[in-house]
């Protein structure tokens, strides 16, 4: 039997990328979970809500503060290196499986006829591209209008899915929108989520400004990562991005699986008040 390492390498990859995935989309799922379903709490004005949890017989006190405890340990744990390592394991995927066969796995001459060079420097140029239209809306007054901010986003998303159909094969194209919408995942904890809560912890008072725009960006993650999921298991279903219509799937697929989670998060809230 022959050793080929790049092959040991790349399903060591694939593993670990679906492994640190579990991880960070289990720790989100529950903490947006709790934040809609933990009861409110209106007895005590330093604690917003409060539970009890039970896990494998064990039963657990949960608390959360309006704000911040009096204390808050030096130690306080901070949710990120498993969004850290799920970006970077899919990023070494990226380049080994794509970015190296890019004349292959990329480029279809049928759809365009571009360079290797080009293909992937256009992949790097719309991850960096679309975040930087995500983040700009944000930081924007858009972001307080709950049906006009997420139709923009899905308006752009949707352009962008369209565009893609016209430069690549249709399955890299289907795939890159979702390697766009996972890298802004893990910008949000890198550039917005961890940083805040950070700056929170090391801080001697509570600022509320920055717990929220944390939060907001967790809560988009958890409204797309359905979304992500099926595109990156997607490469298993070739009747879906095969598809001349395509982009038209996936912006469905977008609308379908994002109010579904729009409304079991609706739903947590609703019955915990």
């Amino acid at each position: 039997m022959e050793l080929d390492i790049s092959k040991w390498i790349q399903i060591l990859l694939r593993f670990g990328h679906v492994f640190f995935a579990f991880l960070w989309v289990g720790t989100s799922f529950t903490f947006n979970f709790l934040d809609n379903k933990l009861p409110k709490n209106q007895k005590e004005e330093s604690i917003e809500a409060s539970g009890i949890l039970q896990h494998s017989g064990y039963y657990y006190n949960l608390t959360r503060f309006h704000g911040a405890p009096k204390e808050i340990p030096k130690n306080v744990i901070i949710w990120k290196y498993t969004s850290y390592l799920t970006f970077l394991s899919g990023l070494a995927l990226l380049i080994m499986i794509y970015y190296m066969n890019a004349g292959i796995l990329m480029v279809d001459k049928r759809v365009n006829d571009i360079s290797s060079f080009l293909a992937i420097a256009i992949s790097l140029l719309s991850i960096i591209l679309s975040w930087f239209i995500y983040h700009f809306i944000c930081k924007s007054k858009l972001i307080n209008y709950k049906i006009a901010f997420p139709v923009l986003q899905l308006i752009i998303g949707i352009i962008i899915s369209f565009v893609l159909t016209k430069i690549y094969g249709p399955r890299f194209a289907f795939l890159q929108v979702g390697i766009i919408l996972g890298s802004i995942m893990t910008f949000n904890v890198f550039f917005v989520i961890a940083p805040n809560g950070r700056k929170n912890a090391l801080n001697e008072k509570f600022d509320l400004n920055l717990a929220v725009k944390a939060k907001t960006r967790s809560v988009h993650n958890n409204i797309v990562t359905l979304l992500v999921l099926f595109i990156m298991l997607s490469g298993h279903a070739s009747f879906i991005w095969a598809s001349k219509y395509n982009w038209l799937i996936l912006a469905l697929l977008a609308v379908i699986l994002g109010l579904i989670q729009y409304y079991v998060n609706w739903k947590n809230k609703k019955e915990s008040n």
